[in-house]
């Protein structure tokens, strides 16, 4: 069964399946964003119905926390960098964070080859106008 995606994470979503190879999936019901086989950002709600996105941190998850902007996310994954974070509170800080938390997770699962790709070094493979 999948779940609906909530609102406020639409503009979430679309902005992390624009990295190469990134695909939706729904393992369980709920809304994933993947590259190849890995997951690089949950999107859901927590108990009390309220939005979020979780997403790997290996590098800034200790200023993502101590800014008191996210929380570790559940299930033990806290452990090795991710952070749950609210979206339906409304900040610039809060948003430039998702933003380049959903790319710092990208790049710490993506593949060398399409990280490149993104950077610009390897042309793109999408079709378009010759």
């Amino acid at each position: 069964m999948k779940l609906e995606t909530h609102k406020d994470l639409f503009k979430h979503r679309d902005y992390a399946l624009s990295f190469p190879g990134a695909f939706e999936d729904f393992p369980h019901g709920h809304s994933v964003i993947k590259v190849g086989t890995k997951i690089f950002a949950f999107l859901g709600q927590n108990d009390e119905g309220r939005p979020n996105i979780a997403v790997k941190l290996p590098v800034t998850c200790h200023h993502v926390l101590s800014r008191k902007i996210g929380e570790p996310t559940g299930y033990g994954l806290g452990k090795y960098g991710w952070v749950t974070i609210l979206v339906d509170k409304k900040d610039a800080e809060r948003e430039r964070i998702i933003r380049d938390g959903i790319a710092e997770s990208y790049r710490s699962i993506a593949p060398k080859k399409l990280i490149a790709e993104l950077d610009g070094a390897v042309p793109s493979r999408r079709k378009g106008p010759k």
